[in-house]
């Protein structure tokens, strides 16, 4: 941060968001960084949000911010264009009129330390944490305490159907809610919890010995042939709100070391708009005749 008086520059937070999650320890798919701002720009107020979408978008000039931090690149694919008749290209064109800057960390601060899912088992005041996947050992993630994931304790053993209802508690509110699949009497004592699409590492909460895992987007057969194994119950949530804990460390972070102004995006950018459970079925005496 500038010793003048003047704000710190996008070169400056670029600096600080890359000390913290830095792009080596990115996925070799994954698209992070700075993807848009002139690097001598000053920067006043940062707007942390998960997706970069219009609406995110209109929130954060709204509120005048001259940087962007999101969770999910915008521009993950190889694009030939980004004209304004594309929907990112209209998204790029308008950042860039505004003189916003827009920077990305995704699996980088999902393997942080602390990162994404350490956020997400606060929520849960998780204690004696640890990695549910670690990184490949010698690569550039690979390092005490770093890994997609998290383990933990919770304060106070809960059946499943009590996890659940705690989970949709202290998770932020979305149509999606939460499901959870096993048995509802089931004693949960060890939460494994994972930010985002976590299905894949279905086989490593088995591993661990975990009572439960919590992620989001868990798909069919995967979740039922994961319980058929007798693999621990599953708990999933909305993708946005599994990740948008993580903003506000993200916040307090760059306020703590740039004395930036933050503003948190609570605008619910899961796909999902609607709800509706299944009426509980009633038990009916059989008809007699009489």
């Amino acid at each position: 941060m500038s010793t003048t008086g003047s704000p710190p520059s996008v070169a400056d937070v670029v600096a600080v968001l890359d000390g913290r999650y830095p792009p080596a320890w990115a996925e070799e798919w994954d698209r992070v960084g700075l993807v848009l701002g002139e690097p001598s720009t000053g920067v006043r107020r940062v707007a942390c949000v998960v997706d970069v979408v219009p609406e995110t978008v209109d929130e954060a000039l709204a509120a005048g911010a001259d940087m962007i931090v999101a969770h999910h690149p915008l521009l993950l694919r190889g694009v030939s264009s980004v004209a304004a008749t594309t929907y990112k290209g209209r998204i790029v064109h308008r950042l860039i009129r505004a003189d916003v800057a827009l920077y990305v960390a995704h699996t980088n601060a999902d393997v942080a330390d602390p990162g994404v899912s350490d956020a997400l088992a606060a929520r849960f005041g998780l204690t004696g944490l640890r990695p549910l996947h670690r990184p490949r050992p010698g690569s550039a993630a690979d390092g005490p305490g770093r890994g997609i994931g998290r383990i933990g304790e919770l304060p106070t053993p809960m059946t499943l159907a009590e996890l659940t209802r705690q989970a949709a508690a202290v998770l932020p509110v979305t149509a999606w809610g939460v499901r959870a699949a096993g048995d509802p009497g089931r004693m949960v004592r060890t939460l494994a919890v994972s930010g985002g699409s976590g299905d894949s590492f279905l086989a490593e909460a088995s591993v661990a010995g975990v009572d439960a895992f919590l992620t989001a987007d868990l798909r069919h057969h995967p979740a039922g042939e994961h319980l058929a194994a007798g693999g621990p119950a599953l708990l999933d949530a909305a993708h946005w709100a599994t990740e948008r804990p993580w903003l506000d460390d993200l916040a307090a972070h760059l306020r703590a070391a740039l004395g930036v102004e933050t503003v948190v995006s609570d605008l619910d950018t899961d796909p999902w708009t609607v709800h509706a459970a299944a009426p509980v079925p009633t038990t009916r005496s059989p008809a007699r005749e009489g």
